[in-house]
């Protein structure tokens, strides 16, 4: 079913309509799923207008296809995405530890000592920024991004 929704444009916020229209479902239903999911906090601005981000509008989309593609109830999808959140949390904890299993015996240059310890400290800032795993629609919002980053360090 997710295929037939829209790719998610690469915004910072989305407004309630433009998240229903996003993830095929009705206002109404987002606003009672923000009282079940505590994974949905949209900013509330002026006038208490929702304001979504991309992983809450992501979040949606998992939420939605878990009572509506998979049938699970609300309190089955509620257990189902912690579950998931756990597991994920489980591999990058693996996966932190397999990044600093080095043999003792092992004789190392300087400068591959050097280039260990970056990669170690990219893989651990890997681990602390990227706790989701990337979908190809994120492509487009991570290139914006990463544009306005390059904007700000050149200022």
């Amino acid at each position: 079913m997710d295929s037939l929704l829209p790719p998610i444009p690469a915004k910072r916020y989305f407004t309630i309509g433009e998240v229903g229209e996003l993830c095929g479902v009705k206002p109404h239903v987002l606003r009672y799923w923000e009282q079940e999911f505590t994974q949905l906090r949209p900013v509330k601005r002026r006038g208490n207008r929702r304001y979504y981000q991309r992983h809450e509008v992501m979040m949606i989309r998992k939420i939605r296809g878990l009572l509506y593609d998979q049938g699970f109830t609300i309190s089955g999808a509620r257990n189902k995405l912690l579950e998931l959140s756990q597991n994920e949390r489980q591999l990058l904890r693996d996966d932190s530890f397999v990044d600093d299993e080095v043999g003792d015996d092992v004789l190392v240059s300087p400068e591959e000592d050097e280039h260990a310890a970056a990669a170690s400290s990219v893989s651990s800032v890997r681990n602390a920024v990227l706790p989701m795993r990337l979908e190809v629609q994120d492509i487009p919002f991570m290139h914006e991004e990463l544009l306005q980053i390059r904007a700000l360090l050149t200022v």
